[in-house]
């Protein structure tokens, strides 16, 4: 018989799965039964996308919710996102500053896989991270609020979705980080992945623009996945976050150019 291990298809692997995902990207505790590093940890990549409309859910909420007691926008915009960070611990903002400091500041493979695992915030991850967060501030703020939590639930989940698309389809550029250690996803859980984001986006957003959101964040991803092949000739989980928030962004400007001119 085959075991569940393998074929990944009964509803206890999707809970294992959904926990393990929970527990890599954000901050609230989920305990699964075989440690934080189980022998699935790729296959869990499939649901991603899930989790990352969650936490698009709960950043409109809280955006939605300041509004409601008289934030202005632009600070209630803000500080949703702060609260965004709160849920994830920052994990793919923190990947984004690293990419920027490593890919700035080093000449050379080795030098710039080193300063990316430095902890400390240099110029370049400093720039790289304003314009970032200043860029999804603005876009949130210039929604309409009935688009909100629809775009943002959409953001979310793309950004996650291209996670398993790079990490399937570029190789570890170290040989001892956690993403070398759990394997490249299979092509199917890069699919299925990318099939639950598509759901989410058809269901949140009109046809049109879902699909111009499912290409723009595509886009930005292979960016992101090109320059990490030139510069150290694969991926990390510093990049794999740079690709994230990459997504997002360009979802929340075309989302906010689309809804916020009335188009």
């Amino acid at each position: 018989m085959t075991s569940t291990l393998e074929n990944g298809n009964s509803l206890r692997d999707w809970q294992n799965d959904l926990r393990v995902a929970v527990s890599l990207l954000t901050r609230i505790p989920m305990a699964h039964p075989d440690g934080p590093a189980p022998s699935y940890l790729a296959r869990a990549l499939r649901v991603f996308p899930l989790v990352g409309a969650g936490i698009g859910g709960v950043v409109g909420i809280a955006y939605l919710g300041l509004l409601l007691v008289g934030v202005p926008q632009l600070p209630a915009a803000a500080l949703a996102l702060g609260v965004s960070a709160l849920v994830t611990g920052a994990l793919h903002e923190d990947g984004l500053a690293d990419t920027g400091d490593g890919f700035g500041g080093g000449h050379d493979k080795a030098r710039k896989l080193e300063i990316m695992r430095d902890s400390r915030l240099g110029t370049y991850g400093a720039v790289v991270l304003l314009v970032s967060f200043a860029t999804r501030v603005f876009a949130l703020a210039a929604l309409p609020l009935v688009a909100v939590l629809p775009v943002l639930v959409t953001a979310n989940a793309l950004g996650r979705a291209v996670i398993p698309a790079l990490a399937f389809k570029l190789p570890p550029a170290r040989t001892d980080g956690l993403g070398a250690r759990a394997g490249a996803p299979t092509k199917t859980v890069m699919a299925t992945a990318a099939v639950i984001a598509l759901v989410i986006t058809l269901v949140m957003l009109p046809v049109k623009e879902a699909l111009l959101s499912v290409l723009v964040a595509a886009a930005a991803a292979a960016a992101v996945a090109h320059l990490a092949q030139r510069q150290i000739g694969g991926q990390t989980g510093d990049v794999l976050g740079a690709a994230e928030q990459a997504a997002e962004v360009a979802v929340l400007v075309l989302c906010a150019a689309r809804f916020g001119t009335g188009t």
